[in-house]
């Protein structure tokens, strides 16, 4: 018997609702169309948590694409190994910067609703936000 098991602390995608009846999704490591249509996304890649251990449910941290951009900033440092060496090499770009702090990724990837920037959301609660209608 061969058992599998994938957790991903964090995973980024970009939503852009185009109006008030369509919302696209840009995900760069899927292999869906690129954009996908909420929809879509949702049905081909996610499936219901109630199949899951409590302690495996999936949360959304949804953060305004503003807010984002003048506040997200990385120095890399979770692409390190405790020795300071590189787990893998770095992209040749420079690390994000948009803000006085040299890094709050963790605020990001933080699933406590009191702790960090946007709102936090269960699968069903992202998926009620921006499902809508797509003719």
């Amino acid at each position: 018997m061969f058992l599998c098991v994938v957790l991903l602390d964090y995973h980024v995608i970009f939503l852009y609702s185009i109006d008030l009846k369509s919302c696209l999704v840009y995900d760069l490591d899927s292999e869906l169309p690129f954009p996908t249509f909420f929809h879509k996304y949702v049905t081909e890649t996610f499936r219901t948590d109630q199949v899951l251990k409590s302690d495996f449910h999936r949360f959304f941290r949804v953060v305004p694409g503003k807010y984002f951009l003048q506040h997200f900033s990385s120095d890399r440092r979770h692409m390190k190994r405790p020795d300071g060496s590189w787990i893998k090499p770095p992209p040749p770009y420079s690390a994000i910067s948009a803000s006085a702090s040299s890094h709050n990724l963790d605020e990001y990837i933080n699933m406590d609703a009191d702790i960090g920037p946007g709102q936090v959301f269960n699968l069903t609660e992202f998926v009620q936000r921006f499902y809508k209608i797509e003719k």
